[in-house]
């Protein structure tokens, strides 16, 4: 006999008083007059095990946004561009104004059937990620197939900054030849500078450091040796270390798909240059704290080539800004204070050291914080008068 209907049967049957009833199971005289009253409403069914599920759920999304978010989900699918929850939770903050979960993105699209679990799947978080700190510092390249209308093959092959995702050029070839990488990145660097270093694959257009010795180098790996660019390669059969590349034609072929076929390559490129203008300057990246690449690319100076020798004093260095309004870099030795306000109080900060030549750049904004030459003989580096602030109060 459960709990609830000795209750009752106290009251209702023996005849004792509800408050006697209350003290002699240890429960409140409200909820033996509530069992009781149930009871006298509906019989039998008092006793059956009721839902404790609110009868209201004030932070449920209202019936409207819900709807925006499957209409966002089902308008970029059209598009061909990324729908994922962290996208669409960007979409709903930027241009509705209205704040979204991104687990709560998640579970509405699972409800509406547009997300399908797969829990073997690896989780992204799992994955050591690699950035190159500065704009050009690393280029990576690669290219891939496509077809046109008419089944006719073509190859696209893109250039692409490691530190930015920014896309520097991407264009359509009957074949990608060895001339023609050296033609599209001679091409590239004159629009945005020669990089630091480039990254691809094994392919012959890009080295023939595994054809056995055989006909030397190509003209690719002498144009970067001549321009003293460092070129690095991915290991045989780890493709994931062009993984940016990589996930960047797999955005670019997905948004191919949702637009017309090309009929030429003329007509291909056209597709291209407007993908890469969208990608550029208005897809938000979720590597990029949801900026895009273009604002990530103009943020920070550019790297350039090298000797292969690298200064040891040329470093780049994360910090946060203390309460006091200061940073402590070590020179020579020396530990060093220096001042750039409060009013940046634990505000992450990168430090472009070239010996005494220092910048201190907001990594989120881009913008300078202070700029001067280290003063080896003093341990304070005070921040210039016309640039202190007003004292708190």
């Amino acid at each position: 006999m459960s709990k609830a209907r000795s209750i009752v049967l106290s009251v209702v049957v023996e005849g004792r008083s509800q408050a006697e009833t209350a003290r002699l199971y240890g429960v409140s005289p409200s909820w033996v007059s509530k069992l009781v009253a149930r009871y006298h409403a509906e019989g039998e069914d008092a006793f059956e095990p009721r839902s404790r599920r609110p009868h209201t759920s004030p932070g449920a999304l209202d019936p409207a946004t819900v709807g925006l978010i499957v209409n966002l989900r089902e308008s970029l699918d059209a598009k061909g561009l990324d729908s994922g929850p962290h996208t669409i939770g960007w979409h709903l903050d930027q241009h509705h104004g209205v704040v979204v979960s991104v687990a709560t993105i998640w579970r509405h699209l699972k409800r509406a059937g547009f997300i399908t679990a797969e829990p073997k799947k690896r989780p992204k978080a799992s994955y050591i990620r690699f950035q190159a700190e500065l704009p050009n510092e690393m280029w990576q390249s690669d290219f891939t197939h496509w077809q046109l209308r008419d089944d006719t093959g073509v190859e696209i092959i893109t250039f692409l900054d490691d530190h930015s995702r920014y896309a520097l050029s991407v264009t359509a070839h009957k074949r990608v030849t060895g001339d023609i990488v050296v033609d599209e990145f001679l091409h590239t660097a004159a629009t945005h500078g020669f990089p630091a270093s480039v990254l691809t694959d094994n392919g012959m257009v890009y080295t023939t450091r595994l054809a056995g010795g055989k006909g030397g180098r190509n003209r690719f790996e002498r144009t970067l040796m001549d321009l003293r660019i460092v070129q690095k390669h991915s290991r045989p059969n780890h493709p994931t270390t062009c993984g940016k590349v990589e996930r960047f034609q797999q955005t670019l072929k997905k948004w191919l798909t949702a637009q017309p076929a090309a009929t030429n390559r003329e007509e291909l490129q056209d597709h291209l240059d407007a993908f890469v203008d969208e990608y550029n300057h208005r897809r938000p990246h979720r590597s990029l704290n949801r900026t895009t690449p273009a604002t990530k690319y103009r943020m920070l100076p550019k790297a350039t080539p090298t000797e292969s020798d690298i200064d040891s004093h040329h470093r780049i260095r994360h910090d946060i800004v203390g309460d006091t309004g200061t940073v402590t870099l070590r020179h020579a030795g020396t530990l060093h204070h220096i001042g750039i306000g409060r009013t940046h109080a634990r505000t992450h900060i990168l430090m472009l050291i070239d010996n005494l030549d220092i910048r201190i750049i907001n990594p989120t904004t881009g913008e300078l914080l202070r700029h001067l030459t280290l003063d080896p003989t003093r341990n304070y580096q005070p921040q210039p008068k016309n640039q202190k602030e007003t004292p708190k109060p």
